[in-house]
């Protein structure tokens, strides 16, 4: 998957590249000539008639990277095998055609083509697999400080920390082309040689993206000699390799670094100082480095690479690059929880002052209410004194008023009986004359219940006569239609008989004929007997005349005859 996601970075750049009006699409024709070059790099067979029908539409119009995208991942991608190919030529290739777009040299830049090859190589692979590909501020003054520390003079400068530092470039990220003029503009203010910039650059490339833990010259000691030679060691995960010289190019030997490895110091001895030893299950390999320091760091990076090879890692600063990504995943998180947690606390502070200012607001609300409360009291109790005076006075008048009421409510006591019993008198009245018209009412409603019902029977006699006089004329419609039937089937029975009659003299007819007829059959069958026989006993006589006669034949033939005869009888 890592080979695949650094693989599709580069080809990402290539396809844009290509697209020279920035609308996102290239024409199928460059596309083609783009994947027969992967093709060729990746050293993957090249399928002319899948791309053909890949493309097979007349029009040459543009095509999307999502439209490219099936093709590049079922006919390329999925059929890279890595160790087959030269990683470094698939990123040449792809360098070359987005260079030609993005990056031209000029005299106002320090890199070389092949410098911002590899500073571009190293970008792709700090970069997160997000399109486009940028590089987080972060990232980059990570990757210029590690130029720098292997370089005389430091890299960064006060502009670079300020472009770095826009709001632009903190939100959206860097893209390469920016970093580029970033790395020349800080080359060219510090005064930096190209060659200079060519070693840190190359160094600090072969560490990162070639998986070089560590490299330089240690002494090692020859298993059949035993004598002590100068080597150039180049580490990586799962390997430590010695070469003659540190162009790498004869290759003396190579120690398998995994689980089945250790690494241990040795005491001094034989001249050599600094020494160390590195243990396989079948050698162990002496060595010495020029100084203690040396050999410290060269312990620490083959344990390092131990550690690679038993978590199954094959590249440290992948593993880095994880770690620096969780940890501004971390710091992200935190800041945002700093920012909420600033921002409720802003809110509390505010809550907090709105409820002192409520609480002034009751105080004050509070102290006018008892001021309003003690005049309320005041004013209340003066009223409640004029009120007790006002109802002293009244409650004279009341008493005075109450004597004068009583004798009132005895005269009208008398007055209210003498009304009830009238009102009992004409209550009764009421109820006689109710009762009077209830029997009127129930009379009338009896009458007209009687003329309805007679109404109704007499309806119900007249519908009845209607309907006797109705059934009287069908059933004397039904005599006549009955007795003309009956006339009818007496005819049919006259016709019937007589057809009968003469269908019986049919079949005597047929019944004497039938008799004669079978007299006929046994006259014929027994002729037919007799016709047989004969034909049989011709046979006979047929067969003796058409062979020969020898001894005893005759004899038998009169015997055969008599039989014949004999059974025709």
């Amino acid at each position: 998957m890592a080979l695949r996601a650094a693989l599709l970075k580069s080809i990402w750049y290539a396809f844009t590249s290509l697209d020279t009006e920035d609308s996102g699409k290239v024409s199928k024709s460059q596309l083609k000539v783009l994947s027969h070059n992967l093709h060729s790099v990746l050293r993957i067979p090249h399928d002319p008639v899948a791309l053909e029908r890949h493309f097979s539409d007349d029009d040459d119009g543009p095509v999307s990277s999502q439209g490219y995208m099936p093709y590049l991942n079922q006919f390329i991608l999925d059929k890279v095998i890595e160790g087959t190919f030269v990683k470094e030529e698939v990123d040449e290739l792809c360098w070359t055609l987005s260079s030609k777009k993005n990056y031209r040299s000029d005299a106002q830049r320090v890199l070389s083509n092949q410098d911002a090859m590899r500073l571009w190589c190293l970008f792709n692979f700090l970069a997160d697999d997000r399109y486009p590909l940028t590089l987080v501020p972060e990232e980059a003054e990570y990757l210029l400080r590690k130029i720098s520390s292997v370089m005389p003079v430091e890299l960064t400068c006060v502009e670079l920390e300020e472009f770095l530092s826009q709001d632009a470039v903190q939100k959206d990220g860097l893209s390469v082309w920016s970093f580029l003029d970033v790395v020349n503009a800080a080359a060219v203010s510090r005064g930096l040689d190209a060659e200079s910039i060519g070693v840190a650059v190359e160094k600090v490339y072969r560490e990162m993206v070639g998986n070089v833990l560590k490299e330089g010259y240690l002494w090692k000691k020859g298993h059949l000699r035993r004598n002590w030679t100068e080597r150039w060691f180049c580490l990586k995960p799962g390997s430590l390799s010695y070469f003659i010289s540190e162009d790498c190019k004869d290759c003396k030997g190579v120690i398998e670094v995994d689980q089945n490895c250790c690494v241990e110091v040795l005491s001094d001895r034989d001249g050599k100082r600094c020494m160390f030893c590195v243990k396989t299950l079948n050698k162990t390999f002496e060595i010495s480095a020029p100084d203690s320091r040396q050999r410290q760091e060269w312990i620490t990076a083959i344990q390092t690479a131990l550690r690679l090879s038993a978590d199954g890692r094959v590249s440290l600063h992948e593993e880095l690059k994880e770690r620096r990504r969780e940890l501004r995943e971390e710091r992200e998180r935190r800041r945002t929880l700093r920012a909420e947690e600033t921002r409720r606390l802003r809110e509390l502070q505010g809550e907090r002052e709105e409820q002192l200012a409520e609480l002034e607001l009751l105080k004050e609300a509070q102290r006018q209410a008892q001021a309003s409360l003690q005049q309320e009291e005041q004013r209340r109790r003066s009223q409640h004194e004029e009120l007790q005076k006002t109802l002293q006075r009244q409650l004279q008048e009341a008493q005075e008023a109450r004597a004068n009421l009583r004798a009132e409510v005895a005269v009208r006591d008398l007055e209210a009986e003498h009304q009830q019993r009238r009102i009992r008198e004409l209550e009764d009245l009421h109820r006689r004359l109710q009762e009077a018209l209830e029997q009127q009412i129930r009379a009338r409603q009896e009458e007209e219940t009687y003329r309805y019902t007679q109404t109704r029977l007499l309806a119900e006699e007249e519908e009845k006569v209607k309907s006797l006089l109705t059934l009287q004329e069908d059933q004397e419609e039904q005599l006549q239609q009955t007795q003309r039937e009956k006339q009818e089937l007496l005819q049919e029975m006259e016709k019937k008989s007589q057809a009968l009659e003469e269908a019986q003299h049919q079949l005597d007819k047929v019944r004497a004929s039938r008799r004669r007829v079978d007299q006929d059959i046994a006259a014929a069958q027994r002729k037919l007997r007799q016709a047989s026989t004969s034909v049989k006993h011709w046979n006979v006589q047929m067969n003796r005349l058409m062979h020969p006669i020898g001894p005893g034949g005759l004899l038998h033939s009169c015997i055969c005859v008599k039989n014949h005869k004999s059974s025709h009888k």
